[in-house]
């Protein structure tokens, strides 16, 4: 397992707004990434999250607020003036370049010598494993090898923060997994502060510190990849954040709801609710228990996930109930099985109809 480094500069980013006509991109956006951390921005399209992150890299102007690396006050600095790396989505490598001469250009930018350059781009080459690639143009190098000279590339000037913008999002899903990997590698590896941009929460959940979720220009939350799946604080999240059924159901009290004939505590995190009131349980697939039946709730779909399998059951309702289950434990199960379900969490958020 890599080394972590945590040599890296602290990113703070207050109360930043951004207007576009009487679009609210941002809305007093703030969020603190500490030396050497990965942190995720994720939400729905429009929610904030780019324009955030070409704020801090200087490519758009905020209306509001600051940012600061290490103290250092960026908003009044040109782009170039603010020793950030950034790779986007487009990759954005020279075609006329090889791989050495597009990792050693922000060297020869910045006046380094032919020394320091050659060493540079020769710890860059290994740390994403290009060696054998460094004399070949970007038309002969896969999309994954590009990504990781992109990479290599951002991260070669030493960067003091680096922004990487929904950059696996042209890779195919294999190849994407694989670069993902390879790019935490690298971070931890290389102790770098980054700030990682994406609409893809398998991405988000797996390679992040923490993952900030947004919504309106604003954070919801942002926590550990396990805390936010596990105790999501407002409805959007657990309903962004996973998969989440949603159940029709009733307040018992502000304290308990009926959720599928079962009695179940509210969660400290839902709307505020009155006996009797029609609500929606957020249940998560893997919290649904299924058991073969006489009769009763049918099972509608079911999807092989490799080791795990969803089903869709038919309980009556508007809309499917899904559960999550072992493969093995799936294979006692077909379509059209009759089947009972019960809810196997003793707390559960509810929201308002």
């Amino acid at each position: 397992m890599s080394k972590r480094v945590t040599s890296g500069s602290e990113l703070v980013i207050s109360g930043i707004s951004r207007a576009f006509g009487a679009v609210q991109a941002l809305d007093r956006f703030s969020l603190t990434i500490a030396p050497g951390e990965l942190v995720c921005l994720l939400g729905p399209s429009g929610c904030g999250k780019t324009t955030a992150l070409r704020i801090v890299a200087g490519l758009e102007k905020s209306d509001a607020g600051t940012v600061m690396i290490d103290g250092e006050d960026l908003l009044a600095k040109d782009a170039n003036q603010r020793d950030i790396g950034m790779v986007f989505q487009s990759y954005s490598l020279f075609p006329n370049m090889t791989v050495a001469e597009n990792i050693a250009y922000g060297l020869r930018v910045r006046k380094k010598s032919k020394e320091q350059i050659n060493k540079r781009v020769a710890e860059m080459l290994e740390l994403v494993s290009l060696q054998s690639k460094m004399n070949s143009f970007p038309h002969q190098l896969s999309g994954g090898q590009q990504q990781r000279v992109a990479l290599a590339r951002a991260l070669a000037i030493e960067p003091r923060v680096l922004l990487l913008d929904e950059p696996l999002s042209a890779l195919d899903a294999q190849v994407r997994t694989q670069i993902r990997d390879e790019i935490r590698r690298i971070q931890i590896e290389s102790g770098t502060t980054t700030l990682f941009v994406t609409h893809d929460q398998e991405e988000a959940m797996a390679i992040s510190d923490r993952v900030g979720v947004m919504q309106h220009g604003r954070l919801e939350q942002i926590d550990t990849p396990n805390t936010l799946y596990n105790k999501p604080e407002t409805t959007f999240v657990a309903g962004f954040v996973g998969i989440t059924n949603y159940i029709p159901s009733v307040a018992d009290s502000k304290n308990e709801v009926q959720v599928l004939g079962q009695v179940l505590e509210i969660s400290e995190h839902s709307s505020v609710v009155k006996k009797g009131e029609e609500v929606r349980a957020l249940v998560r697939p893997e919290s649904i228990h299924v058991e073969k039946a006489s009769h009763g709730a049918k099972i509608i779909t079911k999807s092989f996930l490799g080791p795990m399998t969803r089903v869709g059951v038919d309980a009556g309702l508007a809309e499917l109930i899904y559960a999550e289950m072992s493969s093995k434990e799936a294979k006692k199960f077909d379509t059209g099985d009759h089947v009972k379900i019960s809810i196997t969490t003793e707390m559960v958020m509810v929201e308002s109809v």
